[in-house]
């Protein structure tokens, strides 16, 4: 079925092909060449028989071929699915399973993740090796080779779904089994305003800081290069080359949980001042809520104009933003909505909270908000009140309407940016012979905001070491769901019902502090 419409890089590609559209180390493509690209790419998927709606998963570190391949997966119409390139293989698998991966891309260097669980994936029809450099195992299709010699004729969706969402973002469900968040494919109606908002204009250049598995960063890229913009790929971050890129290529734009600006803040003074960061003007600050004291270091040592700070979800998108004039005088604040989103507060009875800095759980109503979660749509219902819908954030909001994020209903972890959720992790540590017993939370961590922490009882009474407990844990997990630290207890203080008092637990830990998040 043909597009209704000319896709946008092609409509950029004509009015200027010689303009820039990716810069990955010493590549540098113009447009002519990148939607080329992609149009090879996008072919190869037809090859392969992806009809509209299919779900097309890859995974690999950030690279030319990671931006090019979300092109074409949206060209064909396919529902584009990145999968974390840390996750154990056992997860990958399951994650690969559920959401029923027609083709399977991934980067060279993924080959040890999936050696193991390629032959059990059995609804993915074909396996391609991306950056392979001839490398690409026997199991796999060399996808560097195919796409060299593809067409470059603009590719024509096949089949009729091509509503089903462009990404399918995975992120950890309470249960402890992972959740694909559908996102849709029709842009909000209020994207203008959005956009006008924090002032992107088609010459910005965005710089990947962090992974683009995340729905963030990667959200965030593509509509600069939806409005016509540059990309300046990072594929490891690395804090004084992140400062290098800004200078080079005169980068506008970017995303970043706290971690990565608060090892660029830290750098010795000598460091910072060898490069010029002004031409950064719209860093946007999310994944994690960002300490006062790090913006403060920001807005001293890299730019006072630049920060924006959002809060928002994988599932509920962009729903409150912070603009830099309100930086310094709103500490913790996560700002107002942005235009499009009512926020509401509701206590444990239901009823709507409306007074200043009373606490309540946050439930947002936006057309931008995630369609379903896949395969799971109980999930889904279970966080609505009507048109409105939460994560389970608890909040409160100031006289001037600034939203401040005070706790988790749910128990989820953010550390360094990346969801992190604790029954997954317990489900490991009860596996272990000697645990019977076992809660997951987080506790304060200057570098990572947050770190994994574990309390645990055992079976004979007697502790288990850390570095046996690390080592039983990366056997079934990915190295940063591992507890960084924990705790014996003879016994973990559970509610009359029998749930565990996490909320007791974090306390000590947390005591202090404004915030229970970090």
């Amino acid at each position: 079925m043909a597009q209704a419409t000319p896709d946008v890089l092609a409509l950029h590609t004509a009015a200027g092909p010689d303009k820039v559209a990716v810069i990955d180390g010493d590549r540098v493509v113009n447009r002519r060449d990148f939607n080329a690209m992609v149009n090879r790419y996008g072919n190869v998927m037809l090859a392969a028989g992806v009809k509209a709606g299919e779900k097309v998963l890859w995974v690999g570190e950030n690279s030319l071929e990671v931006v090019a391949i979300n092109h074409a997966a949206r060209k064909v119409g396919a529902v584009c699915v990145p999968m974390n390139y840390r996750l154990a293989p056992d997860e990958a698998q399951y994650v690969i399973d559920n959401c029923d991966a027609a083709i399977v891309l991934f980067d060279v260097e993924q080959t040890d993740q999936l050696e193991a669980i390629h032959g059990d994936c059995k609804r993915v029809r074909e396996w391609y090796c991306f950056r392979s450099e001839g490398k690409a195992p026997g199991w796999s299709q060399d996808y560097d080779a195919l796409t060299e010699a593809a067409t470059t004729d603009e590719p024509v969706a096949v089949g009729q779904d091509v509503t089903a969402g462009t990404t399918m973002i995975y992120t950890s469900g309470t249960t402890g089994k992972p959740k694909g968040t559908v996102r849709r494919t029709e842009p909000s109606k209020y994207a203008g305003d959005y956009v006008a908002l924090v002032g992107w204009v088609p010459d910005d250049v965005y710089l990947t800081t962090g992974p683009l598995y995340h729905s963030a960063p990667l959200g965030f890229m593509m509509l600069v290069q939806a409005l016509g913009g540059s990309v300046v790929v990072q594929r490891h971050f690395d804090a004084e080359d992140w400062l290098r890129l800004i200078e080079k290529h005169q980068v506008t734009t970017s995303f970043s949980a706290p971690t990565p600006v608060r090892r660029v803040v830290d750098l010795p003074e000598e460091t910072r001042s060898k490069y010029d960061a002004s031409s950064m003007t719209r860093l946007i600050a999310n994944a994690a809520p960002w300490p006062f004291e790090l913006k403060k270091k920001y807005v001293e040592r890299v730019n006072d104009y630049s920060l924006f700070e959002v809060y928002g979800s994988t599932e509920l998108g962009v729903n409150t933003m912070l603009l830099p004039p309100d930086q310094m005088r709103k500490p913790g604040s996560c700002g107002r909505p942005i235009p499009g989103v009512e926020v509401k507060l509701f206590d444990d009875d239901g009823n709507e909270v409306t007074e200043p800095m009373a606490p309540g759980e946050l439930y947002v109503l936006s057309d931008a908000t995630f369609a379903t979660y896949y395969k799971d749509p109980e999930k889904y219902d279970k966080g609505k009140r009507g048109d409105f819908m939460t994560v389970g954030d608890v909040a409160y909001k100031d006289d001037e309407g600034f939203f401040y994020i005070c706790d988790r209903k749910n128990d989820m972890i953010i550390s360094g940016g990346v969801n992190i959720y604790p029954a997954e992790i317990e489900a490991v540590l009860v596996a272990h012979p000697q645990i019977a017993d076992a809660a997951v939370f987080g506790i304060p961590d200057e570098e990572w905001g947050e770190a994994v922490h574990a309390v645990i009882t055992t079976y004979d009474g007697s502790d288990v070491e850390q570095a046996a407990l690390e080592r039983f844990c990366r056997d079934h997990l990915a190295g940063y769901k591992v507890p960084r630290s924990h705790v014996f207890m003879a016994e973990i203080p559970r509610s009359a019902s029998g749930k565990i008092l996490k909320r007791e637990l974090r306390e000590p830990y947390w005591e202090g502090r404004s915030s229970r998040v970090g």
